[in-house]
């Protein structure tokens, strides 16, 4: 049975590509073959995002054309946030929520045993470790998850349902991840994470000091920091600025603002306010003069209006 062919597609944030990593790893580690092409495989899994309903459409359209004959699992976060738009409409012989690791072994095992097989647990207390086997994309980056989850509730997130609160992983954990892939080759490490500005809020410690401990590692290499949310960032900016200090720190800071009005930024349930955002670029600016910026803005959230609109607007401007 093992040497069924299989195929992981996966689609979205670098956490969910990490995922798929792992799924890959564990599959070829248990001696299924994994292939390059849906056209090769005996079993396709799509390793989904349904962040939005543009990205929701645009999965539904590439798992309805998945190949008849193939036997399909449907995995990642669109599983948990779409579960009777996927029931209704694709045909699919297995669907299994994130984070699932070594789980998807014995999930494909069954699937090719003729089961129908719907493993949709909500995570709770559940993130697959960091030294599972990897088919990694990149011989010199690697994808680093340092938590599973947030502290959020965002009033427009679906991804809260599919990831879960927060679980950190340890400064330990990573490290040895790290010291591992170094001796592979890596010279860049993504740190990621559905909020990486709340990491270690549940074990007592932060990003920054993650940050200080890795960067102590003597290897020549390059950490790059995923999104973090304005309200924890500011919580440690002046820490979070002294770890940017480190040469191996790529000078990257992904700060989703979403709306340039407060009344719209309390209705988001965001947590913080324009001038904390602003306080946070601006302190990076002054420190960084060159630094690459990125945020992501929502326009249209209901109640939002021209006004506050054009707000955001002259904010992204400045």
């Amino acid at each position: 049975m093992n040497s069924k062919r299989i195929f992981v597609k996966s689609y979205g944030c670098s956490a969910n590509q990490a995922d798929g990593e792992v799924l890959s790893g564990c599959l070829a580690e248990a001696g299924f073959k994994i292939v390059p092409s849906d056209s090769e495989a005996d079993v396709l899994i799509y390793n989904c995002c349904a962040v939005k309903g543009p990205t929701e459409d645009r999965m539904f359209e590439v798992l309805k054309r998945a190949p008849r004959e193939k036997q399909l699992i449907v995995a990642g976060c669109l599983p948990l946030i779409c579960h009777d738009r996927l029931r209704r409409e694709v045909i699919f012989d297995g669907a299994v929520g994130s984070s699932l690791g070594v789980r998807i072994v014995d999930v494909v095992s069954r699937v090719l045993r003729g089961e129908r097989v719907v493993a949709l647990d909500i995570p709770v207390e559940n993130k697959p470790g960091l030294l599972l086997p990897r088919v990694r994309s990149s011989p010199v980056i690697s994808i680093v998850p340092v938590s599973y989850g947030c502290l959020g509730s965002c009033a427009y997130c679906c991804v809260v349902f599919a990831r879960g609160r927060l679980r950190s992983y340890t400064p330990e954990e990573i490290l040895t991840r790290i010291r591992a892939d170094l001796t592979s080759g890596t010279r860049e490490f993504w740190l990621t994470s559905q909020d990486t500005g709340c990491y270690g809020k549940d074990i007592c410690t932060n990003l920054a000091n993650l940050l200080e401990t890795i960067c102590e590692l003597p290897e020549d290499f390059r950490i790059r920091v995923g999104m973090m949310t304005p309200n924890f960032a500011r919580s440690m900016l002046a820490d979070l600025v002294d770890a940017y200090r480190n040469p191996k720190v790529f000078k990257f800071l992904h700060l989703p603002v979403q709306s340039g009005d407060n009344t719209v930024l309390m209705r988001m349930r965001r947590g913080y306010k324009v001038e904390d955002f602003r306080e946070i670029v601006e302190t990076f600016r002054v420190n960084f003069p060159i630094i690459a910026l990125a945020t992501d803005v929502i326009c249209g959230f209901p109640g939002e209006t021209p006004e506050a609109f054009n707000k955001t607007v002259r904010l992204i401007g400045d």
